[in-house]
Parts: C-alpha cells; sequence; structure tokens
C-alpha cells in the first residue's frame, strides 16, 4: 500500500468513526458549507465514492465512463439522498467505502495513466492514479466540513503538507511557508509571501475562512471555495 492509500484508509477510518457517532438528529443539523446539512455531505461523501469506483471499475475493463452524468444530475442525486433516513445515509458511505478500497486495490499499474472525464465531454479529466489522493481530499477537508469538531488542526501532517502542495496553485503566485514544518513553496516575482502552518495554509487554500492563523507581507490573495 503506497503512502496516499495508507493516508486514505486511515482518513476513512476517522471518518467513519465520526459519521458512526452521529445521532440522527445531527443529519439535519447545518455543515460548514453554505446551504448544506450535514447529511448533505455525507450524501456526497458516499456518492463521490460510488463515483470513483465506478470510474475505475471502467478503467480496468477498458471502458472508461465518466465519474457523472452531468452536473445537475450530480447535485440532484446529493440532494435526493440527503433526504433518506440516516440509517441509509450511514449504509451507502459505509458500502461506497468499501467499494473504493476494492478498486484501488485491482488497479493495475499499467492503467494508472488512463483518463477519465468527471462529465461527459467535459475538459474537467484526471488520471486513474490520481483518484486515492482526490479522494483524499474529499475526505478529509469534508471530515472538517461536518462540524463535528474535526478541524484542520487536527490533520496529520503528511496531509496537511500534501494539499499544500497540490492546491498551492490556487494561490495566484503567493509564496507560501508552511512554518511548522519548515516548507517553502516559492511563487512568482512581485507576489505576497503567505505564512502560517500547514493546516492553516490548506484549509486556506480549499477555500475556507479568511486566512485565520496566516500572515502575509501583502495583500491576502482571495480563494474560491473548493
Amino acid at each position: 500500500m503506497g503512502a496516499v492509500s495508507t493516508q486514505l484508509h486511515d482518513a476513512t477510518r476517522r471518518l467513519v468513526r465520526t459519521v458512526d457517532g452521529l445521532d440522527d438528529a445531527a443529519y439535519a443539523e447545518p455543515s460548514l458549507l453554505p446551504g448544506w446539512s450535514r447529511a448533505h455531505l455525507v450524501a456526497h461523501l458516499a456518492l463521490n465514492a460510488e463515483a470513483l469506483a465506478a470510474a475505475l471499475h471502467g478503467v480496468v475493463a477498458g471502458q472508461p465512463v465518466p465519474m457523472y452524468a452531468g452536473t445537475e444530475a450530480r447535485d440532484a442525486d446529493i440532494e435526493a439522498l440527503s433526504r433518506a433516513r440516516p440509517t441509509v445515509l450511514r449504509s451507502r458511505l459505509y458500502g461506497a467505502v468499501t467499494d473504493l478500497t476494492e478498486a484501488l486495490a485491482a488497479l493495475p499499474d499499467d492503467r494508472l495513466d488512463v483518463l477519465v472525464e468527471r462529465t461527459p465531454g467535459s475538459d474537467r479529466t484526471f488520471v486513474a492514479g490520481d483518484v486515492a489522493a482526490m479522494r483524499l481530499r474529499e475526505v478529509e477537508i469534508h471530515h472538517v466540513d461536518l462540524a463535528t469538531g474535526y478541524t484542520a488542526s487536527d490533520w496529520p501532517e503528511a496531509f496537511a503538507v500534501l494539499v499544500v502542495g497540490q492546491l498551492g496553485p490556487r494561490a495566484g503566485g503567493a509564496t507560501l511557508v508552511a512554518t511548522d514544518v519548515g516548507r517553502t513553496w516559492q511563487g512568482g516575482p512581485g507576489t505576497p509571501t503567505v505564512s502560517g502552518t500547514a493546516a492553516h495554509l490548506g484549509w486556506w487554500l480549499s477555500g475556507r475562512g479568511r486566512g485565520e492563523g496566516l500572515t502575509s507581507d501583502g495583500v491576502m490573495p482571495g480563494i474560491e471555495a473548493w
């Protein structure tokens, strides 16, 4: 099991424990995402895992399929599943993460570079080998979005560094300095330097908050929600 796959395994276990600990009434309470309840988030996490697993099954079969039939269909599916009973939501999530784990394990090395479309005809594509890292972002960031006490500061150091490296380009060329781990991501000339812990940087780069815990020697770049 590779480093990212190990991180995903551990992150998924933490997420499942959190979801398992929610009482039924908690699902209707708001998440940190505007307009979404916790039920919406759990539905999204289940459907995202199902979609990634289906895409990987297609890759292995030699017939790649898009993750989603379309953006509107994706949103409608999340809305519909969010109305299900909490027991149904939990079952869908648990089954989906098991299916994705098995799909990742079955992906052969010679299929890692196969392109997958997010939606049919979309220019948003990814390679099969990136699925574990994509899912890791979904799990760790949305775990915080559930607003159950798990915060970006609880992220393992390895993930915080990974997410800064992955989402760093969203900072518009700014230099990023993770003060707690001694890492710098060099930006372009004439751009500000934004400093803070890797977790604070990662949370900001995901479009959450307003840069709490960070300092900048210039105007803090605006980050759109991820």
